[in-house]
Formats: structure tokens, C-alpha cells, sequence
């Protein structure tokens, strides 16, 4: 072999060796951010340090940084239709009433990211979503970031949830959302699984729960366990006492989008389980 039929050789060699690599690439399945479902529970949680706020402290420790977070939060309900935060700076929202001073100081001041939200807008083709170029960050939101991102160094915008719709609904809205994840948004649900607020303790947070808010919490895992979709949509069959776990789905439907961002190979595991104030499911999961 000549030299120059060695160099002909060595190069296409080489060309074909870097096309090789570009369709394995272009083949290899694209890494998406996780996605997470968090019971917030009362707003106290925001000042307090115990078990589930812990765990909030550290689950970032096993999260991508993220480029940006959408919280879809129990306390943006809207209707007859779907809004999106495009506020550059949204202020801190206090939505309660007769909680401690402390409570009220508190900033988050997290910037938000229009950009993204224009992105969630386009992402659904199912229905025109509308920009709120005012709206702030809920309870919902700031109360669980406070302690993920202390530094509120992470935009954050928040989706609304059209209340005159119903469960199957919201899911398929959030399975129109995925294009998000590639694009490094971590989406985030808040509310809570079990939330009855006249069934609650006020004056205990640890209160022991009933059996009908265990057996609906009980029967939720045992579904996202074995990614089984439908009875968690229609969740008022779960149980025989759904409706008392859940008398209004506010705080439930969070999940749903949640769930319809979940693809078909991952796996729900659990940054905390258990119940504050009795019967307040505090239960949170990530998928990923």
C-alpha cells in the first residue's frame, strides 16, 4: 500500500468512525429533567424544621440544577381557562389569613422567566394558554421553594388550574408540557393527596390519621408504584371514602400533571411519606 492510498484509507476511516458517533448520538435517548410532586400542607411549613421540610432541604442534592422551575400549585385556580406566569419579577404572594407575623416577612425572590413561558405556551396544542404578566408566586410555590432553593437563585413560573375541567383533563394538559423537561424546566405539582381541611387537627402536627385518609393514601401508592394512571384520574373510585379524602380536587389535580409528564420507563420513588395535623398527607415523590 502506497502512502497516499494509506492516507486515503485513514481518512475515510475516520470520516465514517465520525458518522458512526453522530447518528449514536442523534439516536441515544435525550437526558429530561426529573419531575416532582410535593404536599405542601399548611403554610407553616415554610418556618418550621422537621421531617418534611428536611426533605425538601435535601432533594435537590440528587436533582439536575435546574435552567428553570414551573410550579403547578393548588392555589392558582382559574376558570374556564389556563394561564401561565410571565412576570419577570414576581413578588411573594401571602394567600392565608390568621398565621404568625413571621410568616407575612418572608421574600422569595426568586426572578421569574417569560422566555419559559412562552415555551409552555407553545408546547400545548390542545388549547390556547394565556399569558399573566402580574401574577407572584404563591403559598404553594414559595413555601416548598424557600426551603429546596434557599437562595432563590432559580426562575420560577407558574401554571394555572382551570377548575370547570375535569381530572382528565389536567392530565392530558401536562403530557403536553414534556417538551419542558428537555429544555431543563424541573416541573414541579403542589398540593396534597389527602387535603380536608374540617378532618384536619389544628392543634397537633403530629396527630395519629384516620383510616379512611390512610387507605386513600394507601391506595394512590399502590398505583404510582405499578404507574397505573387511570384509577388515579378517576380517583373518586378508589376508595370507598375518596370523597372525604378528597371533597374538593384543588390540591389533588397538582398530581395529575404530574403523572401525565411520566414516561413510560421511570420510576416514582419517594422524598417523603407520612401526615401532618392527622390527616394531611404530606406525601411527596419524584419521577425520573
Amino acid at each position: 500500500m502506497t502512502r497516499r492510498d494509506f492516507m486515503v484509507y485513514s481518512t475515510v476511516g475516520l470520516l465514517e468512525l465520525t458518522a458512526m458517533r453522530t447518528k449514536a448520538e442523534t439516536n441515544a435517548p435525550k437526558k429530561i429533567m426529573p419531575v416532582m410532586f410535593i404536599g405542601h400542607g399548611s403554610p407553616m411549613n415554610a418556618v418550621q424544621n422537621n421531617g418534611f421540610t428536611q426533605a425538601l432541604s435535601k432533594a435537590p442534592e440528587k436533582l439536575p440544577r435546574p435552567a428553570a422551575i414551573l410550579a403547578i400549585s393548588a392555589h392558582w385556580m382559574s376558570s374556564g381557562k389556563t394561564m401561565v406566569s410571565s412576570t419577570a419579577t414576581p413578588e411573594t404572594i401571602y394567600d392565608f389569613g390568621g398565621f404568625p407575623d413571621e410568616l407575612y416577612k418572608i421574600k422569595y425572590d426568586a426572578k421569574g422567566s417569560p422566555d419559559f413561558a412562552e415555551a409552555a405556551i407553545a408546547a400545548v396544542k390542545a388549547l390556547k394558554i394565556s399569558a399573566d404578566n402580574k401574577r407572584g408566586l404563591d403559598h404553594g410555590a414559595w413555601t416548598v421553594l424557600k426551603h429546596m432553593y434557599p437562595k432563590a437563585d432559580i426562575p420560577v413560573f407558574q401554571l394555572s388550574i382551570d377548575m370547570s375541567k375535569p381530572p382528565q383533563f389536567h392530565y392530558d394538559l401536562g403530557k403536553e408540557l414534556l417538551s419542558l423537561r428537555g429544555k431543563g424546566v424541573l416541573v414541579i405539582g403542589s398540593g396534597n393527596i389527602v387535603h380536608n381541611l374540617g378532618r384536619i387537627d389544628w392543634d397537633g402536627e403530629n396527630g395519629k390519621p384516620e383510616k379512611w385518609a390512610q387507605e386513600f393514601d394507601e391506595a394512590v401508592k399502590k398505583n404510582l408504584d405499578s404507574g397505573t394512571h387511570n384509577p388515579l384520574i378517576n380517583y373518586l373510585k378508589l376508595t370507598k371514602d375518596a370523597a372525604t379524602a378528597v371533597p374538593t380536587n384543588d390540591h389533588y389535580l397538582p398530581m395529575l400533571y404530574v403523572l401525565g409528564l411520566q414516561q413510560k420507563e421511570e420510576k416514582v420513588s419517594y422524598l417523603f411519606e407520612g401526615f401532618q395535623n392527622a390527616n394531611l398527607s404530606m406525601r411527596c415523590f419524584k419521577i425520573e
